[in-house]
């Protein structure tokens, strides 16, 4: 199968549906607010805390916020471990909508192309630095959707803004404040840019501290069978 090839893009994308799933919330009280403020009509998809949180900032019944779970149909995994790995997520992720196949499989699902990411990752690192943390620990708090969400959004800049450091939501809110709604690939390249360094590092933590555990260590953690 050939791959996609992209020549030509949007230099500015409208924000009309966004997916938010965050483990350090700060900042967001002011984000959504400002995004709402910013683009009216968007749809904001999320899960589980960060639902919960959104909520309460824009009350029960809001026509801007969605539970991910009643957008895929599918309820999450006991634990929150199973959220967002979703075919009609990552469909809307990876869809370049200037493709009219792309376009026919958006609309053959009832997805939408997400066109903003807004996510940072279980505070693996921040657990590990805790002294006498256990390998169950560790393991406990390495995140799979968030990553996959991460790497997708900036593969796909050409359409998508990846957001993962609450210190760039100021100049997210303030591109979509000046420019009616829209990202510039500018800013969309530089989000990509850091998203993978962020999961760059975040797997780089993951490696260094299980590369220092032994297999015995791990054993003694666990009632063998």
């Amino acid at each position: 199968m050939a791959l996609n090839l992209v020549q030509e893009i949007d230099e500015r994308v409208p924000v009309r549906h966004v997916l938010a799933s965050v483990s350090d919330k700060t900042g967001l009280d002011t984000l959504i607010p400002g995004l709402i403020a910013a683009c009216p009509a968007v749809k904001i998809y999320s899960t589980g805390g960060t639902f919960t949180a959104i909520q309460a900032m824009l009350g029960a019944g809001s026509r801007n916020l969605v539970q991910v779970s009643d957008y895929t149909g599918q309820p999450e995994m006991q634990g929150g471990l199973v959220k967002t790995l979703d075919f009609k997520i990552y469909l809307g992720l990876l869809s370049e909508t200037y493709n009219p196949a792309h376009r026919e499989d958006l609309a053959r699902t009832g997805a939408v192309a997400l066109d903003m990411v807004i996510v940072n990752l279980y505070p693996f690192q921040k657990t590990v630095a805790k002294a006498g943390v256990s390998p169950e620990e560790a393991r406990t708090n390495i995140d799979i959707g968030g990553p996959c969400m991460v790497r997708a959004s900036a593969k796909n800049y050409l359409r998508v803004a990846s957001v993962t450091d609450p210190a760039d939501y100021p100049a997210v809110l303030a591109e979509l404040r000046a420019q009616q709604g829209t990202i510039g690939l500018p800013l969309r390249f530089r989000l990509m840019q850091k998203a993978f360094q962020h999961t760059a590092a975040y797997d780089s933590a993951i490696a260094q501290f299980f590369g220092a555990v032994t297999p015995e260590t791990a054993r003694q953690t666990y009632r063998c069978h």
